[in-house]
């Protein structure tokens, strides 16, 4: 039986789960519709690569909030447990998370490695930031994404937990559950896309910085400062909110399951935590650009 003080602290965790989850659940709902209204109402954003870039990212975010978010709120608030009531829904889920989150993360970088590219002193990048293009690279992020998650749906069945013997959906691929745990959350949406938006992001201040002596209208100049301070932005709030769940993932992986239940609830608690912190940066990503 848990001590009291662990017992207050998972009840604590449930509740940030509830309140903190339902508040960036509502604020994103709301918030998705906005920004596209934003961003299609302008020609500007409507030509512009990095904005539909951003555009895109703000559509799989809104997505992300109903399946992603609150199926996470539902169990681990209300403790009901969508994933075992549905087969269906039980791989749906994994596979429309991991395709959200894929092109969320892939479209943020892409939006900052365009700023990078359009604030060049070269003009030969230029070039690429192309809304054509743009819908190329886009299109076969998401046809990549949705083979990618094609082993989500093969790999994710009903089972029964050799830890708690309670019915449940979980990984029943040995293998696949290596790379889920091991490559793709710690590093493909984790470690990968932070060193990116860091580097580029890095890269493209300093193109701003210097686009002021550049002969260059003023209008796409206003336009280029204005794009790469929301990239920078919402790079800068990426690295802040997926640190926290690089750092929890890597450290799952050197300790491995705890076999002692009371630190296996500390550390659920603690996850519940860091889970509502990752999720702000699909309402960052969704709300900062209506400002």
């Amino acid at each position: 039986m848990a001590s009291p003080s662990l017992s207050s602290f998972a009840f604590a965790s449930q509740q940030v789960v509830i309140y903190a989850g339902l508040f960036i659940f509502t604020a994103g709902v709301i918030g998705g519709p906005l920004v596209l209204i934003v961003f299609l109402s302008l020609r500007t954003f409507r030509q512009s690569s990095c904005a539909f870039y951003l555009t895109i990212m703000s559509i799989v975010n809104t997505l992300h909030m109903f399946t992603g978010l609150l199926t996470y709120i539902m169990l681990n608030g209300f403790g009901i447990n969508w994933t075992n009531m549905s087969l269906f829904y039980c791989k749906f889920r994994p596979f429309f998370v991991q395709l959200c989150a894929s092109i969320s993360f892939t479209c943020m970088c892409l939006a900052i490695i365009d700023q990078f590219l359009a604030t060049c002193s070269n003009p030969r990048w230029h070039q690429w930031t192309n809304i054509k293009i743009a819908r190329y690279i886009v299109m076969g992020v998401g046809i990549i994404s949705i083979l990618h998650g094609i082993p989500f749906i093969k790999s994710y069945n009903h089972t029964i937990s050799s830890i708690t013997g309670t019915f449940s959906c979980a990984i029943t691929n040995s293998i696949f559950y290596k790379y889920n745990y091991f490559i793709f959350l710690p590093v493909i949406i984790g470690i990968l896309p932070v060193i990116i938006i860091i580097i580029f992001g890095i890269l493209a201040y300093r193109n701003v910085k210097q686009i002021a002596y550049r002969a260059v209208p003023l209008v796409r100049r206003e336009l280029d400062k204005q794009l790469t301070v929301m990239v920078l932005v919402q790079g800068f709030c990426d690295v802040i909110f997926v640190t926290p769940l690089i750092i929890q993932s890597v450290y799952s992986l050197i300790i491995g399951i705890p076999s002692d239940l009371d630190i296996m609830i500390y550390l659920n608690s603690i996850l519940n935590i860091i889970f509502m912190v990752y999720y702000c940066h699909f309402v960052v990503g969704i709300n900062q650009f209506k400002t």
